[in-house]
């Protein structure tokens, strides 16, 4: 043993070779902490005072290489500064210069993930040997920064600009094929062979059939694009990912920058350049709240997953009752996740509907070629449609997917409840009723729960789990390691009108309302908010979601919360409704809808709208874009306090990821509560106090009161 670290250690074999092999303790993966750094660099010195090593192969002993840096490590040291950036920048570059710089060939084998400065080792070693399910990627990008560790200057000359870019400023993950026809990998072979491949390439540098220092030589001089090709290059790129990445998202641009800078430069030049934009990166907004959700979503993952190992049984076969559009979406997710659904409904026609939005789905991965046309076949089999109850007795989990009503939802639980065993666990999707209300229905309310999907069930990943007052822990766990199964976000939330996320969203809905009521116009309201962030504005939101869905779960909230969300005024959904203006389901709301090329909905303004609403609002003004931001977040953001000091949700992270994952808010904010913490509390309160008039959703809580005497955030 040449070194032994606590996650690195180093052996030479009888032929002089050394392996250096990663091993993380305490970590299910192996990543790049302080610790692992530092042995890295022990590591290193051990093998450059050693005598007579001919060759090292740097391995994992892990089912994964490397994925990464330590992100729970990143927040506080982005906030301490330039310095204490440029040197977690510093360590890591000199460890893998020194591993480009040894005197001997390096290969390293790579098994399962190499992510991030995994990918960036990688890239420092002189041949790259793949299992054939190894990934590799760079996803900076996704983190509000850039590649730190040479990944911009290695990967261009390795690669070519344009491989590189795409990399870098999409940071997707890529498959070993990809990466061999990139020039990342070498080689690519079963992972049985990995070890044996790598050791074979180790002896061909040794032996000189490959010439690895003509490989040492290519990373560490400039591109060999003369100046044409790179601007070409480089002017194509920054047009086609400014477009994809939007202006809130600047890291995409400035690692092409970055590349383009370093092109003409030697290694330690182009490595000063990729430090000192990484640096700026860092110390980004959009760096801080992207690196925070990261964390904020390893946290739910790991809670949820906690959940469900409490879990008395796992689900091997469920059902779903009521077909069509919301039904068929949840066998689909359920049977392409390997869990066999019966799906039931009353008529022919709600299971004709389920199985053809099951099929379209399926039909669309065979086309982009996600899927083969036999695989789609064994999905398609793993959905059982019924008219019947036969076969219920054998299932886990019962979802009731049926129309939003309360007296039908109560007697289709009532009824189903007769059909299956004593300890299946039934849970309801809605998004608005009463979980104690609907339990009123049934025998044994411990085995029931609320199971909220939202639409479409196969892109939105949020799943909220509705605990009532006499829900079991044993209900709430297997409901959560189902929602784990079909591969989807579950967050635990208490039992009130709208539950977490359309409590949220419905204050939302009450501010834009408002404003058209004091004349503003619903097209700037959605540019603004849009602008400020939003997938899309609350006008076409509401289109999206349905004006007649919105109007009846307005109703049910007002009932709820009458102090609040109770109104006393015609709002512009009301008059739409009555119009029968109910948005992209008919063809008109607040927008008029006309396919486009592909027979996608697409949004034509319209006057039929404006007219409609001219005799019920004041006469038209024009709000400055402070003003629309403001009376749009304020009720949000108070009504998301008060379900966390109401004990609704737990903590600031699920909140903040819950209105992500179910509502598309903007992720470089980092969630409501890292908003409120960016803008500092005692501000939020101030910019609140103009509005205290509109009503009690303008009125901040009183645990923001606190947060803002004590000068405190939500997040530590």
């Amino acid at each position: 043993m040449l070194y032994q670290g606590k996650n690195i250690s180093v052996t030479v074999d009888k032929n002089h070779c050394a392996e250096l092999c990663f091993d993380v303790k305490d970590s299910v993966v192996n990543i790049f902490n302080q610790q692992t750094v530092t042995e890295l660099s022990e590591a290193l010195t051990a093998l450059e005072a050693a005598d007579n090593i001919k060759g090292l192969l740097i391995s994992s002993a892990k089912p994964g290489f490397i994925a990464g840096a330590d992100i729970s490590e990143f927040s506080p040291i982005f906030r301490n500064g330039e310095e204490s950036i440029a040197g977690i920048i510093h360590s890591s570059n000199d460890n893998f210069n020194r591993i480009e710089d040894l005197p001997f060939p390096v290969v390293v084998a790579v098994n399962g993930f190499a992510l991030g400065g995994g990918c960036e080792l990688c890239l420092a070693c002189d041949y790259r040997i793949g299992s054939e399910k190894a990934t590799i990627g760079l996803p900076e990008t996704r983190l509000g920064i850039i590649p730190g560790w040479g990944g911009t200057v290695r990967l261009p000359r390795l690669a070519g600009i344009e491989t590189a870019i795409e990399w870098i400023a999409g940071g997707k993950e890529n498959s070993a094929d990809v990466a061999m026809k990139a020039g990342v990998f070498d080689g690519v072979v079963a992972e049985a062979k990995l070890k044996d491949a790598a050791q074979r390439t180790l002896q061909y540098c040794i032996d000189g059939s490959l010439d690895y220092q003509a490989r040492r030589q290519q990373k560490q001089s400039p591109l060999r694009h003369n100046q044409t090709e790179l601007m070409m290059a480089i002017n194509t790129s920054k047009a086609f990912v400014a477009a994809q990445a939007g202006r809130h998202y600047p890291a995409p641009i400035a690692a092409i920058n970055a590349i383009e800078k370093a092109a003409a430069c030697s290694r330690k030049e182009a490595l000063a350049i990729e430090t000192a934009t990484f640096v700026a990166m860092a110390q980004t907004p959009v760096a801080l709240s992207l690196s925070g959700l990261f964390i904020s979503d390893q946290l739910i993952a790991k809670k949820a997953k906690k959940i469900a190992k409490s879990a008395d049984k796992s689900v091997e076969r469920a059902a779903v009752l009521g077909a069509g559009i919301m039904g068929g979406g949840i066998a689909y997710q359920s049977a392409l996740k390997n869990v066999p659904i019966k799906m039931k409904d009353i008529a022919q026609e709600g299971i004709d509907l389920g199985l053809s939005e099951a099929s379209k789905l399926l039909n669309k991965r065979v086309e982009r070629g996600r899927m083969t046309a036999a695989k789609m076949g064994e999905v398609l089999n793993r959905i059982e449609p019924s008219l019947s109850y036969d076969g219920f007795q054998n299932v886990d989990v019962v979802v009731e997917a049926v129309v939003e009503n309360p007296k039908v939802k109560q007697s289709v639980l009532a009824e189903v409840e007769q059909q299956v065993t004593d300890d299946t666990i039934i849970a309801t999707n809605t998004s608005t009723i009463s979980i104690d209300h609907l339990a009123k229905a049934l025998k044994r309310p411990e085995n029931f729960c609320g199971m909220h999907f939202f639409n479409p069930v196969h892109a939105m990943p949020l799943v909220e789990v509705i605990r009532g007052s006499q829900s079991s822990d044993v209900a709430i766990a297997r409901t959560v390691a189902y929602a784990n199964a079909m591969g989807k976000k579950a967050i635990v939330v208490g039992d009130c009108p709208g539950f977490l996320v359309n409590r949220v969203l419905f204050p939302y809905f009450a501010g834009f309302a408002m404003l058209l009521r004091d004349g503003a116009d619903f097209q700037k309201v959605d540019k603004v908010m849009e602008k400020w962030g939003w997938p899309m504005g609350p006008a076409y939101l509401l289109d999206v979601v349905g004006i007649d869905t919105g109007v009846h779960a307005e109703k049910v909230m007002a009932e709820g919360f009458p102090s609040r969300m109770s109104k006393e005024f015609t709002s512009a959904t009301d008059i739409l409704y009555e119009a029968k203006r109910f948005g992209q389901k008919n063809s008109q709301g607040f927008y008029n809808y006309e396919p486009d090329k592909k027979g996608k909905p697409s949004k034509v303004v319209t006057q039929d709208s404006y007219q409609l609403l001219q005799p019920h609002v004041a006469p038209s003004k024009d709000f400055s874009e402070e003003e629309i931001i403001a009376r749009m977040m304020i009720p949000m953001a108070t009504e998301l306090a008060r379900c966390l000091e109401e004990g609704i949700v737990a903590s600031p992270a699920e909140a903040d990821m819950a209105l992500i994952y179910g509502l598309g808010f903007p992720p470089f904010k980092g969630g409501i509560f890292r908003w409120l913490d960016s803008m500092g509390i005692q501000e939020f309160c101030e910019l609140a106090k103009p509005y205290e008039s509109l009503g009690e959703l303008y009125h901040v809580t009183d645990g923001m009161k606190t947060l803002a005497a004590d000068n405190s955030a939500y997040y530590s």
